[in-house]
Order: structure tokens, then sequence, then C-alpha cells
């Protein structure tokens, strides 16, 4: 049986831990930078530090970096994870959700409790999809992604590589979320939304440009 470290041991990343215990996998510790989080036992699970401080279990486990919802954090926990030369766990799946053949779910994704995927759905690397969303036909969620609890996709969707899309929030059909975006919680998209930019309301509106 594969063992797991999961990086983060906040909300979400507890909820990977629970996750994880009804698919029957050993989680034996999290990650945490922060010194003061060290030796600390959060939901029966041990902090084990930073990466430096489990060097030695390099070779026994496999190591989960969606356990945080912020994408430029996963995508910095994945690099520092990828040059300490660790390996990555594959997707974890809730087992009441039924995945599609015709769809494809990549390195380190997460599926959570209540999510309904239809057809021919790509979800890239380290991808969040939270509890509760639907996703229709033909959508591609890329990279870094976070798709936060209660989200409606419809079909012909194209979600950008570390674009977060607030709790609640819907997309109708063939739209294009930007790269490092954010649709805020509860917001209606009916337009495309460019690069790095906040988009909030019913209909969503340009708000501000994010750096």
């Amino acid at each position: 049986m594969k063992k797991l470290v999961i990086w983060g041991c906040g909300g979400h990343g507890r909820e990977i831990n629970w996750l994880c215990e009804q698919l029957g996998i050993k989680v034996i510790g999290f990650l945490d930078e922060r010194p003061e989080m060290k030796e600390k036992i959060i939901d029966d699970v041990p902090v084990l530090g930073d990466i430096n401080d489990i060097i030695n279990l390099k070779e026994e486990i496999e190591i989960v970096c969606a356990g945080v919802g912020d994408p430029v954090l996963k995508k910095y926990f994945v690099n520092k994870i990828i040059k300490a030369g660790f390996k990555l766990s594959g997707p974890l799946v809730h087992p009441n959700i039924n995945i599609s053949k015709r769809n494809t779910l990549e390195i380190g994704c997460i599926i959570c409790e209540g999510s309904i995927l239809t057809i021919n759905i790509h979800i890239g690397n380290f991808v969040i999809i939270n509890r509760n969303t639907n996703i229709s036909h033909d959508v591609i969620i890329e990279d870094f992604a976070t798709v936060a609890p209660g989200v409606n996709i419809s079909g012909n969707v194209t979600i950008k590589e570390g674009a977060y899309i607030g709790t609640g929030a819907s997309i109708r059909e063939k739209i294009k979320i930007g790269a490092w975006s954010i649709v805020g919680g509860g917001a209606f998209v009916k337009e495309d939304i460019p690069d790095k930019t906040l988009y909030a309301g019913v209909p969503a509106k340009f708000k501000k440009s994010l750096s």
C-alpha cells in the first residue's frame, strides 16, 4: 500500500486526509514550512516539517501537492518537490464518483465528494475539483487550477492554468477563463475572462488586474 504525505495541514489538507481515509490510503504526515508547526498532531496525523526534514523517506512515499487551494502555492510546492527528487501522488478521486473512460485525469489532481463529471473532460495536473462541482462535456481545466465547492461549469469551457473559480460560481458554455485569473464566489460568467484578472458579480464584471 502506498504511503502519502500531504503538503498543507490547513482545512483543505485535512479534507484530503479524510478523502484518503475513505480510499484506504495511509497518510503518514503533513508538510508545513512554518517551524512552529513541526511535530504538531493534526487530525491524528503528525506534521513532519519541511521537505528537507523527510529526505530519508524519499523512496517510501508519494507527496500530494494539492493540499492547498491557492494555485500559486500549489505550483511552488510542486517545483520544490520535483527539485528535491520526490515522487508525486497520482489522482485522488472520491470513491462515490464515477469517472467516464472518456475523461482524462492527470498527476496530482483531486476530485472531491459529490462532484459530477460527464464526458470528454480533461483535468490537468494538480487541479482541485472541490465538493459538489458539476462539470459538463468537453471541458478542459489546465494545470494548477482550483475549482471551489458548488461550482457549475457548462460544456466546452476552458479554464486556463492557475485559474481560481470561487464557491458557487457558474460558467456558461463555450467560455474561456484566462490563466491565473480569479472568478469571485457566486459569480455568473457569460463572457471570456482575460489572463490575470479578477471578475465578480452577476453577471461577472472586471474588478481589477492581478500581478
